[in-house]
């Protein structure tokens, strides 16, 4: 039986917290995003899938040094340099466009700058490829023309995907599970047509798989979001970070279809939020209360101290950055947010 195997990763926001010039020394965030990124390419070095797809926002936002875009797509020629495609989908951090994109160039990676198919070929047999860049405005009207203008119908291959760096109905987000459902940046599964495998898609950092409508209704095409590689905010803090391996087959009488997919988790830092009720709390009580609570979790977390009452002016030194990284170790991260106005 031939088989398929893609590598789908999204979201990876490499250049997040991870200045050129830093005028402050401080651990930054920056390096796990790309630890992460290679981590999870590892597999495609290893020679264990057919081809690498990245969903969008390769990159933190658009305007970048080319530094960064050449530091960003080292891996990914890595992984091109074996043999191994690469199919990138824009996001919307690159404003649908990959920034001084002729540092991005390689034989075998291969970019959605448009839309279009390309046609994966091994010797196991052959997926077509679909999609296009980012759609920030009426992709829920627009879709289905800009889906035909892909071509993907005019290629023949064993079994066809589509890969988006959109919301799709169906998808939810943020510690509450909000629920994309009839704006006009949302494309309706219903709209997907058949023919189509499964939908690999960026844009959602929350990992999921949606194999139901909002009617419970099931899917043609199971539309599967890797999520994000790292924490990028305290609304991911209890999500899992990773990347996905999908299975497909490419002989008679299942050609195309998905046969199975495992999800590979990364070592996503610790995200802690802390409630300080500071009201009539002096400096020193406060440092003292701080450092107490910051022993007691793992000494590489994410630290925001939520600081509820009012303050004296007396005591906000104590939530100064150079104060707050001086009660910290030097592999932790924190801030402060006052939540109550301050006399």
């Amino acid at each position: 039986m031939g088989i398929i195997r893609i590598l789908l990763i999204a979201d990876t926001h490499l250049g997040f917290d991870l200045p050129f010039r830093p005028r402050i020394k401080r651990r930054r965030r920056g390096p796990d995003f790309f630890a992460n990124f290679k981590q999870a390419l590892a597999p495609a070095l290893e020679g264990k899938v057919h081809a690498v797809v990245h969903g969008g926002d390769i990159l933190y936002r658009s305007k970048v040094p080319p530094r960064l875009v050449e530091m960003a797509f080292e891996p990914l020629k890595q992984v091109a340099g074996t043999g191994t495609p690469v199919y990138l989908v824009p996001g919307n951090h690159e404003r649908a466009a990959i920034p001084h994109a002729h540092l991005a160039e390689h034989p075998d990676i291969h970019l959605f700058e448009y839309p279009r198919t390309f046609l994966l070929q091994t010797t196991g047999g052959s997926l077509a490829l679909a999609g296009f860049p980012f759609v920030r405005v009426g992709i829920r009207k627009d879709f289905s023309n800009i889906l035909a203008q892909t071509g993907w119908q005019q290629v023949k291959a064993d079994g066809y995907v589509l890969c988006i760096h959109q919301s799709v109905d169906g998808a939810s987000v943020g510690p509450r599970g909000y629920t994309f459902r009839y704006a006009h940046d949302v494309i309706r599964t219903a709209d997907i047509p058949p023919g189509f495998s499964a939908v690999l898609a960026g844009h959602i950092h929350r990992f999921q798989v949606l194999t139901q409508d909002l009617r419970g209704r099931m899917l043609g095409a199971p539309v599967f979001y890797p999520g994000s590689i790292e924490r990028t905010s305290f609304a991911e803090k209890n999500e899992r970070k990773g990347y996905l391996i999908l299975e497909f087959e490419t002989e008679n009488p299942t050609a195309g279809a998905l046969k199975r997919w495992t999800f590979h988790e990364l070592p996503a830092r610790p995200m802690i939020q802390l409630e300080l009720h500071a009201a009539g709390m002096s400096g020193a009580e406060i440092q003292a209360w701080i450092q107490s609570r910051l022993f007691e979790i793992p000494q590489d977390s994410v630290v925001k101290i939520r600081v509820h009452g009012k303050i004296s002016e007396a005591a906000m030194t104590a939530f100064s950055a150079p104060a707050l990284r001086a009660l910290a170790p030097q592999t932790m991260n924190i801030d402060a947010t006052l939540v109550d106005y301050r006399y």
